[in-house]
């Protein structure tokens, strides 16, 4: 048994709803366990949001060194973001509204100020990084920005609000090692042989809806399969080779801008 839909049918599924999923915030007590990509991203949202009043080396506030690991109310990972975003009542430190990638960045950051050569890190360009995604990149053929590109791989409209920009950077050289379970493709054999394979949507104990390469929502019903897989291995390429350092660095900033449609 099987039906397929034009997806212009199922548009009320909210199938970016369903393909996207936050991923955990790092929670380390301990310096060291921080991604590169992270802590570059933290020192740009520290130079933003928090250079005015901490100042470049991190003790621009009596009782407060960041580089010497000398934090005023907190101890661990957690703690320091929950004081990043709720702000410290009767204190000049004011509530933050930061999305978890950024609170993600600027722990890292924070945990590696002391030890950290900002002369050595390359920040990437959104802008450019926008010009890779949509031509050398290609990928559009398969990732959706709002109303423009491909729905065969997940939703990328709100990506740089729930990921992480190392778990970001690691999918464009690694995608297998950073793919969410809820993004793995599936392949499916029905009692007729017909094979049917695409990203899985949703699954339940009889069913499993996917979206197959001609952008179609595929439900089959699991009683009707003779073979159904889901496979560990990231359908997307790796840039490592194909893009450069510079260009992966611009398409992760660009990435990371990407926090919803107004």
């Amino acid at each position: 048994m099987r039906r397929i839909f034009p997806w212009f049918r199922k548009a009320a599924l909210s199938v970016a709803a369903l393909t996207t999923i936050i991923a955990p915030a790092a929670a380390q007590d301990h310096v060291g366990q921080y991604s590169q990509a992270d802590i570059n991203f933290g020192m740009r949202v520290y130079g933003e949001t928090c250079v005015a009043c901490h100042g470049p080396n991190g003790d621009g506030v009596d009782g407060v060194n960041f580089r010497t690991g000398r934090f005023r109310s907190a101890s661990s990972d957690l703690g320091l973001m929950g004081i990043i975003r709720a702000g410290i009542p009767d204190t000049a430190m004011p509530p933050g509204d930061y999305t978890t990638p950024e609170l993600t960045g600027l722990v890292a950051y924070l945990r590696n100020i002391g030890d950290f050569d900002a002369s050595d890190v390359t920040i990437g360009n959104a802008e450019r990084g926008q010009t890779v995604y949509e031509g050398k990149g290609t990928c559009a053929q398969c990732h959706r920005i709002g109303v423009q590109g491909s729905r065969v791989a997940p939703n990328l409209t709100s990506i740089g609000a729930i990921r992480t920009a190392g778990s970001l950077a690691e999918s464009l050289t690694n995608p297998t090692a950073s793919m969410l379970p809820v993004n793995r493709n599936v392949r499916a054999v029905n009692q007729e042989g017909t094979l049917f394979t695409g990203r899985r949507l949703n699954e339940d104990t009889y069913t499993v809806q996917l979206i197959d390469q001609a952008e179609r929502l595929v439900s089959l019903v699991k009683a009707d399969l003779r073979e159904f897989t889901v496979l560990t291995t990231s359908a997307m390429p790796s840039y490592e080779e194909t893009l450069s350092e510079q260009e992966r660095a611009d398409v992760l900033a660009y990435l990371l801008s990407l926090k919803g449609t107004n």
